[in-house]
């Protein structure tokens, strides 16, 4: 943004955001927001246009897992409302997303004016955004909004939740002072008696351990603190498992990478490893229902220290105020080196990447399947790739893929939104275009929020997008089948040829699948590849799981 003397409300929020790192931002035009996209189209800051509120907010979201801060711009309460459920997803899953709203003028707030879009109480919309939001501010005074969006932007990008920052029409243009300082403080004060009792009891116990391991969470890397970590594990020797909502946090390939902890659903090697393990040492997981293998893991309070979020939970004592980055620090400094070495039996472990990589020979007439396929998909991930999977058959089938080096998974396992990964996949490679996005979406969650992808054609990304066919809802299907599961049939990988130009085809053979693989690969511009499958055909792990809903 150029340098200037005068101020006002709208280009200082656009400025702040440039700070944060924003690049882009998305949203849809509505008469409330009009000023403040002309001020974006004036910034640094590149409007990406949607083709609905809840896409928009989705976009946003993706864009925020790869690039530390999102946002969109939306009008008041039927753009907003539109983006609740998006907002809400980053709230549950820790994205700091920035939701920028215009309203009607301060004089229609403080008449409460009967005007369209509006509730009759201006504060209805704010209100709702509170419970789902860190922070939910209305700007009236020119004189405070630069406080105001400081605070609120600050808390965003600290605490990995999302804001909603409403704005009304005749605020955007309104002057204000000057940016001054922008600091980042830590998100919590570690207390420093309190941080070397825990630490001291967990090199204790760490170290009387003799099969101690690590569930590594997506925490360490939203607070940039994957590295630390990573040298934490070396230093350690101790064999180290992610869960679902953590897929990729680090390296798959790394030797002391043993696999995947899904409860029941794990491979046998690491269920034994975790589960028979006296200390587990959880590094920003999440213990959600997802994330303990749909509540099958068999784990006790005892077996563990849960480290994140600005607390640690330990024998039955929750230490507050204690940042996860002081954690591994101090814990680092005082655990010592390769730890298991001093037991005469050390269990060996087992690398993931040393039993997964198999060759993979292509049955040319044969039917595909969900198993086969991402058996394939193992082969064709490439590094630093994204991956992004939404909720149903694409994320169990991609739950236990192993990942090149530097491929970064997104997927939304704990809030569970189908058709979050239209958005997202647009929102990601947007915020990553030198990188390929690889997207796994079912039919019916495709059916949701289709459109983006004209978005993404309009912007010249180049995704790939691989949707999985199975005539309907298939995990509803399992839990208990009835019409309501049955979909209309599109003729999917028609719709990128309507939107604009793409690569687009329909697969339905495993050789027929060797040929998309490669011209997708190939092209420059977003591929779109519809995979056709029985309708009962899904992953083991699917089936084991719903087995339990019966």
């Amino acid at each position: 943004m150029t340098e200037q003397n005068t101020w006002n409300v709208g280009k200082y929020l656009l400025y702040r955001l440039e700070q944060l790192g924003l690049k882009d931002i998305f949203g849809v035009p509505g008469d409330f927001n009009l000023v403040f996209l002309d001020q974006i189209i004036e910034s640094n800051i590149k409007l990406i246009s949607t083709c609905n509120e809840l896409n928009a907010g989705y976009a946003a979201d993706g864009y925020a897992r790869i690039n530390n801060i999102g946002a969109l711009a939306v009008t008041y309460a039927v753009g907003g409302l539109s983006a609740a459920n998006a907002l809400a997803g980053a709230f549950a899953e820790d994205v700091p997303v920035v939701m920028i709203s215009g309203s009607p003028a301060v004089r229609h707030h403080e008449r409460s004016s009967m005007l369209h879009h509006t509730l009759g109480d201006y504060n209805i919309v704010r209100d709702m955004f509170e419970k789902i939001t860190i922070s939910s501010i209305l700007i009236k005074d020119s004189a405070e909004a630069t406080k105001q969006i400081d605070k609120a932007l600050l808390s965003c990008y600290m605490y990995k939740k999302p804001v909603y920052i409403e704005i009304p029409v005749d605020m955007f243009t309104q002057e204000c002072d000057a940016p001054g300082e922008f600091e980042i403080p830590q998100p919590y004060c570690d207390e420093p008696e309190k941080l070397n009792e825990l630490v001291e009891k967990t090199v204790k116990w760490l170290t009387n351990c003799q099969n101690p391991a690590i569930l590594l969470g997506s925490e360490v890397n939203k607070y940039c603190l994957h590295d630390r970590a990573l040298e934490l594990i070396e230093k350690s020797g101790y064999p180290f498992a992610t869960m679902v909502l953590d897929k990729s946090v680090s390296s798959e390939e790394h030797p002391q990478f043993i696999g995947y902890y899904e409860g029941a659903f794990s491979l046998d090697y690491v269920k034994e490893r975790i589960e028979n393990s006296c200390s587990v040492l959880c590094l920003g997981t999440l213990m959600t229902d997802a994330n303990l293998g749909w509540n099958t893991a068999k784990l006790s309070k005892e077996q563990l220290i849960i480290a994140s979020r600005g607390k640690v939970s330990f024998g039955g004592k929750i230490y507050t105020q204690i940042s996860l980055k002081s954690f591994i620090e101090k814990l680092f400094e005082r655990l010592p080196e390769g730890s298991l070495k001093k037991y005469d039996v050390k269990p060996a472990i087992k690398s993931y990447y040393s039993c997964r990589i198999e060759p993979f020979e292509i049955q040319k007439d044969k039917k595909l399947s969900i198993k086969r396929f991402f058996e394939r998909m193992t082969c064709f991930i490439q590094k630093n790739d994204i991956v992004i999977a939404d909720v149903g058959t694409a994320l169990f089938g991609i739950s236990q893929m192993l990942m090149p080096e530097g491929v970064i998974f997104i997927d939304q396992s704990y809030y569970c939104s189908i058709g979050y990964s239209v958005g997202a996949t647009l929102g990601a490679a947007k915020a990553a275009p030198n990188r390929r996005t690889i997207a796994f979406i079912g039919d019916g969650a495709f059916q949701m929020t289709a459109q983006e992808v004209s978005t993404m054609i309009k912007e010249g990304l180049n995704p790939i997008i691989f949707l999985v066919n199975n005539d309907g809802y298939t995990i509803e299907r399992y839990i208990h089948d009835g019409p309501y599961n049955d979909i209309q049939p599109w003729k999917y990988h028609k719709l990128p040829e309507i939107f604009g130009n793409s690569y687009n085809i329909e697969v339905k053979t495993e050789l027929e699948l060797e040929k998309a693989l490669k011209e997708a690969r190939n092209y420059n511009g977003l591929a779109f590849i519809e995979l056709h499958f029985d309708k009962w055909d899904s992953t083991e792990a699917l089936k084991s799981m719903l087995e339990m809903y019966k």
